[in-house]
């Protein structure tokens, strides 16, 4: 589990083919905290360390990952958001973020709103209904709040540090983002869904 609060951008120094998957080469400080089986969020999916070096560690992405995220169009000299996993005991800053992406958006508007940015990301609408006013989301890993939602999908705020520590501060418009939404809004809906009655509009089978 982890929280959406990005701990370091790593560089993307190198991806190679793994049967159907990927290999991906990071190098960041933040390889002297993991160790080979640990988890970490790359870009909001979680993944494991599979090897781990002097300020580099390797991680896989199976097919399946590679095509539910943007995972699969990274090339190296990316940049990427970084996150170890919550620790008991630590501090929820941001919010419960799982690093299972729920769907990929596109980041269709972006205005300076001084000292900070306004975002403007389109979803699809199977995850629309999670997306609210003044809820959680995250995008490509960072924990955010949402600002104002429309027909087509919802705006971000991002204050100077979240610009200056994360990879949404060189972001452009048409870039594809790793969408997570709150995982409460997920659970509440699948509870309702069981406490309706067969035959009720919307219930299930």
């Amino acid at each position: 589990m982890f929280t959406g609060l990005i701990a370091d951008r790593g560089l993307l120094r190198a991806v190679a083919a793994s049967g159907t998957g990927a290999e991906f080469q990071i190098a960041s400080a933040m390889a002297a905290e993991l160790s080979p089986g640990d988890s970490v969020a790359v870009n909001g999916v979680c993944l494991t360390a599979t090897t781990v070096g002097d300020g580099v560690f390797e991680v896989q992405a199976v097919a399946e990952t590679l095509s539910r995220s943007t995972l699969g169009s990274l090339a190296a000299g990316a940049l990427v958001n970084l996150e170890a996993p919550l620790r008991a005991g630590d501090r929820l800053g941001g919010h419960i973020v799982q690093g299972h992406v729920d769907g990929v958006g596109a980041i269709t508007a972006i205005a300076d709103e001084h000292p900070g940015r306004l975002v403007t990301i389109a979803l699809g609408l199977e995850l629309a209904r999670y997306v609210v006013e003044k809820g959680s989301v995250a995008v490509d890993g960072i924990s955010l709040t949402v600002s104002a939602v429309t027909d087509a999908g919802f705006s971000v705020a991002l204050i100077p540090e979240t610009l200056a520590r994360t990879t949404l501060g060189t972001a452009v418009v048409g870039d594809r983002v790793n969408l997570e939404v709150d995982i409460m809004a997920k659970q509440l809906e699948r509870l309702l869904e069981a406490r309706q009655p067969k035959g009720f509009p919307g219930a299930t089978d």
